[in-house]
């Protein structure tokens, strides 16, 4: 696969994610169901309450001279959701207002750093969900050096401790963001609907005031 041959889900499964992550703790929900995998580090975290769901375009950085991913303007297309490995570094932010308005104009959903990011309030303001492991006002040395050609596109790489590949579904809330594999979509949406279903069922047994054990016998778990 090519820089420019972005594997992406189809547009309807795109927007059938996005339907069943309306749910209530939607990044428990689709990481309950793959049996607690593909979750990121809880240090990865977004700058605002929201959801994230779309299909991931990733930008490797090269660690210890990450600079700013500015070439993955070139392939965005409107519903992905950026992911960059920056190495987990902190102190020096690869993603900032600038980038965030720019990727908002190409209808990028929003984005994924383990790394750092920077201009909350600006990010807060255009509205664009930033999810990173830190903040830090110190930039990268693209500003100064004009050097962008230490960057990988469309590759898979680790994002918070798990393989992301081009066109897998990230699924991003204030509690965190779990990943679900290109290949396993149709699957994992199915038994995440049927989950979110499941737990809507309980909360309305609880509201009518059923017990842990009425509600055991009911549903198999709590």
């Amino acid at each position: 696969m090519s820089e420019k041959e972005v594997r992406r889900p189809a547009p309807d499964l795109i927007l059938r994610y996005r339907e069943v992550a309306r749910c209530y703790s939607a990044s428990c929900v689709f990481a309950d169901v793959q049996g607690r995998r593909g979750v990121m580090h809880s240090g990865i975290k977004p700058i605002f309450r929201g959801k994230l769901v779309g299909s991931a375009l990733t930008v490797r950085l090269s660690a210890g001279d990450v600079q700013d991913p500015l070439a993955a303007l070139e392939i965005a297309q409107p519903g992905d959701v950026i992911v960059v490995d920056a190495g987990g570094e902190i102190e020096t932010s690869v993603w900032g207002g600038l980038m965030g308005a720019l990727c908002k104009q190409r209808g990028v959903t929003g984005a994924i750093i383990d790394g750092a990011g920077r201009d909350i309030d600006e990010l807060r303001d255009i509205e664009f969900l930033l999810f990173a492991r830190g903040f830090t006002p110190r930039g990268t040395h693209t500003m100064f050096s004009g050097r962008k050609d230490n960057v990988a596109l469309n590759v898979p790489l680790s994002c918070g401790g798990v393989v992301v590949s081009p066109g897998d579904m990230v699924v991003g809330d204030e509690i965190g963001v779990t990943v679900i594999p290109f290949d396993h979509l149709e699957s994992v949406l199915t038994l995440a609907r049927e989950q979110a279903d499941r737990e809507e069922a309980t909360r309305r047994e609880i509201a009518k005031g059923k017990t842990v054990e009425q509600l055991l016998a009911e549903f198999g778990r709590i």
